[in-house]
Formats: structure tokens, C-alpha cells, sequence
């Protein structure tokens, strides 16, 4: 699985790379395909696993409060709990689930605040938020505090510019360096914002839920 994510994930960003070079019209319509054809692996993945209801109802828990609290959160912009809660949900129940519940927060709680073209992009973000911190829990690399704080406060910088990225290459014109920087820079007092909220959230509840899910995980042999 993690063969054919990281395979999509290198995909995207070509095509991304590409349309850019090559000054290609309607660029924000092929990176939002690029982006809907990297997120089909890791679903396809997850279901050929044959996951048990039960199996599935760790995903489905973590997604709904991820959605609650961007919803609960709503009138402080960038100010929200999904980063973290998807960042505990990886380390806890490993990669995949990690993915799934960055990929259905974004999903279901764009039901509220609106789909568009940005939701494929937030999707795969918070997804790969999710895939990568369950590798790196596994590997041992998430255990000190630090650095589960770092990594939340770092990926959230990413998550902002990823999306920052999918603005410039869609709707910023002409897309010279001038453009692309002040573009960046606009969005520096967002991510700061959605990556100190980050580590806010994670401070109170990443040892408890965590504790939690791991008793819920061996008790009913959750994958």
C-alpha cells in the first residue's frame, strides 16, 4: 500500500511541476484530477484488506469528532482540532486508518463548509498527515512528546502549503516569482495559526486518547 501512496502522492506533484513549466490552460482542472486520481489508491488499498465493521468503527469515531471540531471551531479561522485528532488516529491504528480519517474529515466536514475543488486537495493533505505519522509511530519515531508536537506543528505548516500551492498553480496570474512569493507570504499568518492550534489540541489529549485507543485496540483486536 504505502508503495502505490507514495507512487500517487510523486504523481500529483509531477503533474503539478508540469503544468506549471509548461504554462498548460486550465491547470487548476488537471490538478484537481491529478489530485482525485492520487487519493483512489489508498482507498483501494484499505478496502482489499477486507477491513470487519469493527475494524472500520475507529475511522469512523475519529472522523465525526475531527468534523465536530472543525464545526465547534468554525468562527476561529484556521483554529482547528482535525490536524491533531487525525495525528493521533495515524499513530494509534497505524497508516491507512491515519489516511482514511484525514481523508473523510475533509470530506464530510466540506459538507458543511462547502465542496469545491480544494476538497480532493484537502483530502490528500490531511490524509498524508495521517499516513505519515502512522509510519513514523511505527518506526518509533513519535514517542517523545517533542516530537509528536513538532511533527504536528510542522505538518500543519505543510497542509498550508500544500493548499497555498494548489491556489498559485490554479488561479494566480501570470505566475511569475513575484506573484508566487507574495502568495506564500499572504498565507504565513494562517499556517502559523492552524499549526500553533495544532499543537494547542495535541497538548491536552494526545497521551489520553492515546492510552485509550491502544486499550480499545488490543481489547477487540482492532487492525
Amino acid at each position: 500500500m504505502r508503495k502505490w501512496g507514495w507512487l500517487a502522492i510523486i504523481s500529483l506533484i509531477s503533474v503539478m511541476v508540469i503544468c506549471t513549466i509548461l504554462r498548460i490552460e486550465q491547470t487548476a482542472l488537471f490538478i484537481f484530477f491529478a489530485a482525485v486520481i492520487a487519493i483512489i489508491p489508498f482507498f483501494i488499498s484499505y478496502e482489499q484488506k477486507k477491513p470487519k465493521p469493527r475494524d472500520l468503527m475507529p475511522v469512523v469515531v475519529m472522523s465525526a469528532l475531527a468534523v465536530a471540531g472543525r464545526i465547534l471551531f468554525a468562527a476561529l479561522p484556521n483554529f482547528k482540532p482535525v490536524t491533531a485528532i487525525v495525528i493521533i488516529t495515524g499513530m494509534a491504528f497505524g497508516s491507512e486508518s491515519g489516511f482514511m480519517t484525514g481523508a473523510l474529515s475533509g470530506l464530510v466536514s466540506n459538507l458543511f463548509f462547502g465542496q469545491g475543488p480544494w476538497t480532493p486537495w484537502q483530502m490528500l493533505a490531511w490524509g498524508i498527515i495521517g499516513f505519515v505519522a502512522g509510519i513514523l509511530s511505527e518506526k518509533n519515531i513519535l514517542v517523545k512528546p517533542w516530537s509528536i508536537f513538532l511533527y504536528g506543528f510542522l505538518a500543519s505548516i505543510g497542509f498550508g502549503l500544500f493548499m497555498d500551492t494548489w491556489t498559485i498553480l490554479g488561479f494566480v496570474q501570470p505566475l511569475n516569482y513575484k506573484n508566487i512569493i507574495s502568495s506564500y507570504l499572504l498565507g504565513v499568518p494562517f499556517n502559523i495559526s492552524h499549526a500553533v492550534s495544532t499543537v494547542v489540541f495535541l497538548l491536552p489529549i494526545y497521551k489520553t486518547w492515546l492510552c485509550q485507543l491502544n486499550r480499545i485496540k488490543l481489547k477487540f483486536n482492532l487492525k
